[in-house]
């Protein structure tokens, strides 16, 4: 008499074993098993992107016609891209000449204006910047630099950086009621004046 396999369930026949699951299917303690699991920390708030400062080294002196030309070659670039410039005359303020010679220096490179830097890092002077400029890289090196209208001019000092020291009315002496005397203020740079503070980091 033939043998079928559909009789109860679990039966076999004499000749055949029952199957068992694999070891890699069969189900093994989870280490939270009937506990709850631990709170997950909470992911890092994303830190938005500070804006990278646009630095550009200059000289108002029309001494040497091509380096006063250069600097407006490339203020006026800048400005056409509407990015915000910290604009330094070195020829309005001796400390800032000697901080363009040492960041030069430390490259090795010999002093001249205009100088650019975007964010900390030196890109050059007026060569490299009209370079850049026409080959259309100059917009993927301001990349994260603020931005501002072209037409933006200071309220407090007029686009010109600097205003009269309000310690001695740029007349770079003070009174020292104490001594009885006048003493050279230390507040102001050697023509008088500080930085404005409305338009300069």
């Amino acid at each position: 008499m033939d043998d079928f396999s559909g009789g109860a369930p679990g039966a076999c026949s004499k000749n055949k074993k029952p199957r068992h699951l694999g070891r890699s299917l069969t189900y093994h303690h989870h280490p939270y098993q009937g506990r709850h699991l631990p709170p997950t920390p909470p992911s890092p708030a994303p830190n938005p992107q500070r804006p990278r400062p646009v630095v550009l080294y200059t000289t108002s002196l029309r001494g040497v016609r091509r380096t006063f030309a250069d600097c407006c070659a490339v203020r006026a670039v800048l400005r056409g891209l509407r990015v915000a410039v910290d604009e330094r005359d070195v020829s309005m303020d001796a400390a800032l000449r000697r901080e363009l010679q040492g960041i030069l220096a430390a490259r090795g490179r010999g002093f001249s204006l205009p100088q650019l830097l975007v964010g900390g890092a030196l890109v050059g002077g007026a060569d490299e910047v009209r370079r850049l400029h026409e080959s259309g890289e100059l917009r993927r090196v301001l990349e994260g630099a603020p931005g501002q209208d072209p037409a933006f001019v200071c309220g407090a000092c007029g686009g010109f950086r600097f205003v009269p020291c309000n310690a001695c009315d740029g007349s770079r002496k003070v009174y020292v009621e104490e001594e009885g005397c006048a003493r050279r203020c230390i507040d102001c740079n050697e023509n008088g004046l500080v930085r404005c503070l409305n338009c300069c980091s």
